[in-house]
């Protein structure tokens, strides 16, 4: 792999985590606007915005193309429902936790989520664990109990973000697809939905859109671009540096989150919500060194000398 293409790879994987981490303070400019309408709103307006996005690069041709061949084979066209009704939960759920005061929890989501995709990787895909995996998925659990221990509630939003973006992945699997039609595919099975939502809002005299101001008129059809946007640049970053490099880039996202949810929004961040980010973040290091060259190249060193003593 080229330094460029690595250069060119982190430097638009980065800008994705970056505009994602920046994202709540998107939502709460949204703050008096009902959560199911702006996610509604959202995916309306991502599928509209993704149309737009495949008509400039000219890959009409090739959407319809795959969307012939999804009606043609009833398991992908599964998974593609499952997708978007999986990612429509983890976006509902954070754009609720965001503008309900709990961006620190969201957060703690998105710091989980890799070590939920491991667990996925065990129970589903049959995978082996790990030393390196088996300690930073105890350590995790610890935090979660630590939170959930001291609370007396369970972290759902946390785990319920974690959980549905996994699953997501997962699920993503089975659709091998063009990252710009994959999005438009799954945005387009849940924007009849919306919009129909959407139009019986506007009878009923409930809805934000077209109701309140031009801000909010914008910011609301903006929300496809902002949506989309970060999407774009992850799938233009991911396919030119490695998994491992990846990985580290992720945590721009959360942490971006956590400090705006103390130090912006002033969320209370306890002592008790430390120590088990503490336990989190030091599962996390153990899992991401476990992914580096350095640590595999030693792994394998340690495990020829094991068998020449043998």
């Amino acid at each position: 792999m080229k330094n460029t293409d690595t250069r060119t790879g982190s430097i638009y994987a980065g800008f994705s985590y970056f505009l994602w981490g920046l994202l709540p303070v998107y939502w709460k400019f949204l703050e008096s606007v009902n959560a199911k309408e702006i996610l509604a709103n959202r995916i309306f307006w991502s599928f509209i915005f993704m149309v737009l996005v495949l008509i400039v690069t000219k890959k009409w041709g090739l959407f319809i193309r795959t969307l012939k061949g999804f009606a043609e084979n009833k398991k992908q066209m599964m998974a593609l429902t499952v997708a978007s009704l999986l990612i429509s939960v983890n976006w509902f759920v954070y754009i609720w936790a965001v503008n309900s005061g709990h961006m620190i929890e969201a957060s703690l989501g998105y710091y989980i989520n890799p070590l939920i995709s491991i667990l996925l990787g065990i129970i589903v895909l049959k995978e082996k664990l790990a030393a390196a995996q088996l300690v930073s998925f105890i350590l995790a659990a610890i935090g979660v109990g630590i939170i959930t221990i001291s609370h007396g509630v369970f972290p759902w939003i946390a785990i319920t973000l974690a959980l549905s973006f996994g699953l997501y992945g997962l699920v993503k699997k089975l659709i091998n697809v063009e990252s710009s039609v994959g999005l438009t595919l799954e945005t387009m099975v849940l924007a009849p939905v919306a919009g129909i939502y959407m139009v019986s809002l506007f009878f009923n005299g409930g809805n934000s859109l077209f109701a309140e101001s031009w801000g909010t008129d914008l910011l609301l059809m903006g929300a496809g671009a902002a949506t989309a946007l970060p999407l774009l640049y992850f799938a233009k970053g991911a396919q030119k540096i490695p998994l491992s490099l990846l990985g580290f880039l992720q945590y721009i996202s959360p942490t971006l989150t956590l400090i705006l949810g103390v130090f912006v929004y002033q969320e209370h961040f306890s002592k008790i919500q430390l120590l088990s980010f503490a336990f989190i973040w030091s599962a996390l290091a153990i899992y991401s060194l476990s992914k580096t060259k350095l640590f595999t190249q030693r792994a394998v060193k340690l495990e020829k000398e094991n068998r020449a003593a043998l």
